[in-house]
């Protein structure tokens, strides 16, 4: 490793004496501005950029204007070295590492990895600078892209919810889940998309590797009745939905819980989907019902499964009937009989399976996990709304492959811009 850095030095002050011997940077006394002015030559300055070799230390022409009073160098733009003094391979290395790990752990891989030093502050500027670029560019992006090979017969997207702890100020006057009515998070909105053509040994549809993508965002799925426009939420869903190609599959499927914001999501945007809730979900809400009325016992683990076995032979009516039969004195059971009325159309599980479809959205909740979890909920994170929706797009891009092709384009942008 001590050979690899003093290796790296050398190369580095190289390649900075060749720099600073080069002063074609300097192309006259003055150079127009992009406000509109004229830029005057005031001499070479200096300044340190972190590259991959190490420090580099720059002498550049630089230009001022007395118009908007802003100055530029011109070698800064032709080598994009323009952005928190990083080149641009160490500006990705920073971001790859921060949409992983917390901005600290990033710190420290860049230093034991690579020998590069950038503060946690720079790395938390950087991944936040970057994923609102990604944010951006995400709303742009709203072609078929071929991420999924078109001759799949069936498309997956589930939708989820999971809260972000946020930052004190960002949740003041909100009502929240805690003791007193407060809130402590706000809820990041997950759209996942995947296939399932593989099977395993019992036949069921299993997850192909390298088919799910993901889009997320703390913001709302809610819109006015008399409003034409989608809400930020469904308009993330309708733009995952045409890079994926989901409405060309000639069977869609949309997975979710009982959360109703779904539901109308799905309905609005894709009326000929078939929609299955979760089994998993409808499982757990009689786990529930079954542990009010007999805790742990024996007794109530035989009433659960026989629940259970209604529940995936199709037998709602009576499923209903049991659950009716506990109502009387026990709410839960009352609330269960309402969840299970709602979304009936949505659990003909003998049906689905039947049909080959999964029934469970183990993807969607792995999503939550990987994407926010991992990443934004750990010990001691709060966050501000923006810094969590850049960290989330930042996660989700890499997570879904799409980084490589957010970097080139936002390389020719700056290229295009020098």
């Amino acid at each position: 490793m001590a050979a690899r850095r003093q290796a790296l030095r050398l190369a580095a002050r190289a390649l900075e004496q060749r720099l600073n011997t080069d002063t074609r940077d300097h192309v006259g006394p003055e150079l127009p501005c992009p406000c509109g002015g004229s830029a005057k030559y005031h001499g070479r300055h200096e300044k340190t950029f972190e590259s991959v070799l190490g420090a580099l230390h720059l002498q550049r022409a630089y230009y001022h204007c007395a118009q908007c009073e802003s100055g530029f160098c011109p070698r800064d733009q032709s080598l994009v070295l323009e952005s928190y003094s990083l080149t641009p391979g160490v500006l990705r290395m920073t971001a790859s590492a921060a949409a992983r790990v917390s901005f600290e752990e990033s710190r420290e891989l860049l230093h034991e990895l690579a020998g590069v030093e950038v503060s946690a502050k720079q790395v938390e500027r950087v991944a936040e600078a970057l994923g609102a670029e990604i944010a951006v560019d995400e709303q742009q992006q709203v072609e078929t892209t071929g991420e999924v090979a078109p001759a799949a017969p069936t498309m997956y997207l589930g939708m989820d919810g999971t809260g972000v702890p946020m930052r004190a100020q960002e949740v003041a006057d909100r009502a929240g889940k805690q003791a007193d009515g407060s809130a402590k998070t706000r809820e990041a909105k997950l759209v996942t998309i995947w296939t399932a053509e593989s099977r395993d040994e019992e036949d069921k549809p299993v997850r192909d590797p390298g088919s799910v993508t993901y889009s997320a965002a703390i913001e709302s799925a809610a819109t006015l009745d008399t409003s034409a426009d989608l809400s930020d939420f469904a308009a993330r869903v309708e733009r995952e939905a045409n890079r994926r190609g989901f409405t060309d599959a000639t069977r869609q499927v949309v997975l979710g819980d009982g959360s109703p914001w779904i539901w109308n999501t799905a309905s609005e945007l894709f009326p000929h989907a078939t929609q299955i809730l979760d089994r998993f979900h409808a499982q757990e809400h009689l786990s529930q019902v079954g542990k009010v009325i007999y805790g742990e016992s024996p007794e109530g683990k035989l009433w659960i499964q026989g629940r259970y076995d209604e529940l995936d032979q199709g037998r709602l009516k009576s499923l209903v009937e049991a659950l009716r039969g506990r109502a009387g004195q026990y709410k839960e059971a009352g609330e269960c009989i309402r969840y299970i009325s709602k979304n009936r159309c949505r659990m003909r599980y003998p049906k689905f399976h039947q049909q080959g479809f999964c029934t469970s959205t183990g993807v969607v909740e792995a999503g939550c996990k990987v994407v926010i979890g991992t990443r934004l909920k750990r010990t001691g994170m709060h966050w501000s709304v923006k810094g969590a929706n850049a960290i989330i797009a930042l996660r989700c891009c890499k997570l879904s492959g799409r980084f490589e092709g957010f970097w080139e384009r936002r390389s020719d942008q700056m290229k295009a811009s020098a």
